[in-house]
């Protein structure tokens, strides 16, 4: 399947979910070209861009939009999970290298993920939680 970069916004239903936009930070982050995202309902819901930016992304935040230069091969890192969202885009971009990554403040995860190790594990993710 053959992604390309998108602009999108997200808002109340029928829209884009905000809850989701994290994570399609994350995914647009490996597509290449420039992608675009408008957030319209939380102004910090690009928590997770900085992070990501420390793995090698290449995300601009501009107001309430996020310019997104794809083509991104994430490089292993340690990170900070700022909330659950952001928490679960570190996840996936962390799953993506070859390296070790190491995510602190768990605790967001754990807020809406139960176990999620152990389910990501079932699927071959060489994932474990160090207390």
């Amino acid at each position: 399947m053959l992604v390309k970069p998108i602009k999108i916004k997200t808002g109340p239903w029928p829209s884009f979910a905000t809850d989701n936009m994290p994570l399609l930070l994350a995914v647009l982050s490996t597509v290449p070209g420039r992608s675009q995202i408008e957030e319209t309902i939380f102004s910090n819901r690009f928590m997770a861009a900085p992070e990501l930016n420390r793995m090698g992304a290449k995300i601009l935040i501009k107001g309430n939009r996020a310019l997104i230069d794809g083509n991104t091969k994430f490089a292993a890192a340690e990170l900070m999970a700022t909330d659950l969202r952001a928490s679960v885009s570190l996840v996936l971009a962390a799953l993506s290298t070859k390296g070790k990554s190491l995510i602190n403040r768990i605790y967001h995860l754990d807020r809406g993920y139960e176990n999620i190790e152990k389910k990501l594990q079932k699927i071959g993710a060489k994932i474990r939680r160090i207390n």
